[in-house]
């Protein structure tokens, strides 16, 4: 006999019948022990702020909006086991989200929001402004987009005569351990925004940044390319999990 499912309009899944009377409860009915949970929680958070949560507490507080008829304690703690933090949690790829037991389409699209979010807000604090005196921005910016990743991105950000960003670009994306990169097509896009220098960014999804030595051989041949068309390419960052690798610092450049 086929089990029937109760279907949850706020997280968009199917849930079995014994899972369903706490989901299927109209507004306003919500149990009082619940209720005052999250107001416990997001009382903490605006005294607060999120230093003042663990991170599956402020992943409650993102739950709360894509599903308000449940506990959503359980299922914040099934991400954090299966992603390991926050921020891997909200960068995780839709499809594997789906993945998870409770996961809808609405709650895949209220972690993209706020993954969004976080990139929008880091890359204001580095576009239009001076490359070298906001450094620390940069690279925060850099981990942000990119540290938690699954496959290989590599980004161009490109200087103007000021070292004042004024473009970011992502150029490729790859598998877990190798993106193609075009030398003449990084140049080339440099030209084409009146760009002076760049820097170049990708990450190692295995988390350590020491550079391979493809990585080695195409930032040698993205150099050349740069100096035949008098453009400076001033760094290549790697970005692991925790740390990022410098080429300028380490010698490379």
């Amino acid at each position: 006999m086929t089990q029937r499912h109760a279907f949850d309009e706020a997280s968009g899944s199917l849930f079995a019948p014994d899972e369903a009377p706490e989901m299927a409860l109209p507004a306003g009915r919500l149990p009082s022990y619940i209720r005052d949970h999250r107001q416990r929680l997001r009382d903490r958070f605006m005294a607060g702020g999120a230093a003042a949560m663990p991170d599956y507490e402020l992943l409650e507080l993102v739950l709360f909006r894509s599903i308000p008829r449940r506990d959503v304690k359980p299922l914040a703690r099934a991400l954090l086991d299966q992603f390991g933090d926050f921020n891997r949690v909200v960068s995780a790829p839709p499809e594997r989200l789906s993945k998870v037991a409770g996961i809808g389409p609405a709650v895949i699209a209220d972690l993209k929001i706020v993954e969004a979010a976080a990139h929008r807000m880091a890359r204001a604090k580095v576009l239009k402004r001076h490359v070298i005196s906001s450094w620390d921005a940069v690279l925060d910016y850099c981990h942000t987009t990119m540290s938690h990743r699954d496959t290989e991105q590599f980004r161009v950000l490109f200087l103007d005569t000021k070292n004042t960003l004024i473009a970011d670009e992502e150029q490729a994306r790859g598998t877990v351990d190798h993106v193609p990169v075009y030398p003449r097509e990084v140049a080339k896009r440099a030209l084409e925004l009146n760009a002076s220098a760049l820097i170049l960014v990708h990450n190692h999804p295995s988390g350590d940044p020491s550079p391979s030595k493809a990585d080695i051989s195409m930032t040698e041949r993205v150099q050349d390319a740069c100096a035949a068309l008098g453009l400076t390419l001033h760094d290549h960052l790697i970005v692991g999990k925790s740390r990022e690798l410098s080429f300028r610092a380490e010698g490379y450049l």
